[in-house]
């Protein structure tokens, strides 16, 4: 077992690190950290420490780093998480507040949570299984000319236009909406598939080939919210501390850029301490990720859970920080999709 000093070492350390960027050794930590104790004590439990492989020398001067095992015991006992400023709350409700549909706010949280943490930041959109129709319009622009409309839960509004063959009067138009309103609002939209199949037999035999159209635009539309969609913001941010990966920043860009991975490790990852999801290092399982950190969390709609968001980093990221934006970013999306309900 770890004496409670030689963690406060272990703090003090990460912290130090994490703020200078350079080896810390037992003489400046101690004229940062007055602990009451000589550097010789100091010296004992870095010794310690390194024995139980939670710092190292990363050279030969006397200086030491955290592993990332002595990340993860560091995280572990984080006993408060800092609370964002008066100022960076209003900036995020004020940013995220003025966006005009469900991809404007996906993108402006992502934007937001790359400047508050100065890390690349992941925003996945709500996901087709957790979002259903809130609103079907059908609007004539033209004689044979309509605008479909897909409204969900979430937010999202996507829209096309149809060319109509066939009869399409406003009369007609005004019935096809009605139905569909009453058919699919409310349905997931993994559901709505099923529930337009046999809806054009329900018409008279003028009218099948253009409901037949609407149809098919309409299911895709939703057959766009399949696919899985990641924002992502702030690679220059991992540019600017392209040291802290040992060189093998094009490594950590390249993992980026391969969404499938970025979205598989979202929807593995659960919260637990402080509300998030945390991985440091080797722990992310990702070929060319060893020397970052992420920090998940979940937003939600109508009290379940719809998609995630984070943040990654080098492992020497100020973690504190960084789980209050995310769970600050995340309260504020859950609020909006729920504000949209």
């Amino acid at each position: 077992m770890i004496p409670d000093r030689s963690l406060e070492v272990l703090r003090a350390i990460v912290q130090d690190f994490i703020y200078s960027n350079q080896p810390v050794g037992s003489k400046a930590l101690l004229d940062r950290h007055p602990m009451g104790v000589s550097a010789a004590t100091i010296r004992n439990d870095m010794a310690l420490l390194e024995e139980e492989e939670l710092i190292v020398a990363p050279h030969t001067s006397a200086g030491r780093i955290p592993t990332d095992k002595g990340y993860r015991l560091f995280v572990d006992r984080l006993g408060e998480v800092k609370p964002l400023s008066t100022a960076e709350k209003s900036a995020i409700e004020g940013f995220l507040s003025t966006a005009t549909d469900l991809d404007d706010v996906v993108e402006r949280a992502a934007r937001q949570l790359a400047q508050l943490t100065n890390s690349l930041a992941l925003v996945q959109y709500p996901s087709l299984g957790k979002s259903s129709v809130r609103h079907i319009e059908l609007i004539p622009l033209a004689p044979q000319r309509v605008l479909l409309m897909l409204i969900t839960d979430s937010g999202r509004i996507q829209q096309t236009q149809i060319e109509a063959v066939g009869d399409a009067e406003e009369s007609s138009v005004q019935d096809l909406r009605g139905r569909l309103n009453g058919m699919l609002v409310g349905s997931t939209l993994s559901d709505v598939r099923q529930k337009l199949g046999s809806l054009p037999d329900e018409f008279a035999p003028g009218l099948r080939v253009f409901v037949q159209q609407v149809v098919e635009a309409l299911q895709s539309l939703v057959d766009a919210n399949r696919q899985e969609k990641l924002v992502v913001s702030g690679s220059a941010n991992l540019v600017k501390q392209g040291g802290d990966f040992s060189g093998d920043l094009s490594a950590v860009l390249e993992a980026i850029e391969e969404q499938v991975v970025l979205l598989r490790l979202l929807n593995e990852l659960q919260a637990d301490q402080h509300g998030v999801a945390l991985r440091i290092g080797n722990e992310i399982g990702v070929d060319g990720l060893s020397h970052a950190s992420l920090v998940v969390t979940g937003y939600e709609n109508r009290g379940t859970e719809v998609a995630k968001l984070g943040v990654m980093g080098p492992t020497r990221m100020d973690y504190s920080g960084n789980i209050a934006s995310v769970r600050a970013v995340a309260r504020y999306l859950t609020r909006i999709l729920e504000g949209n309900a």
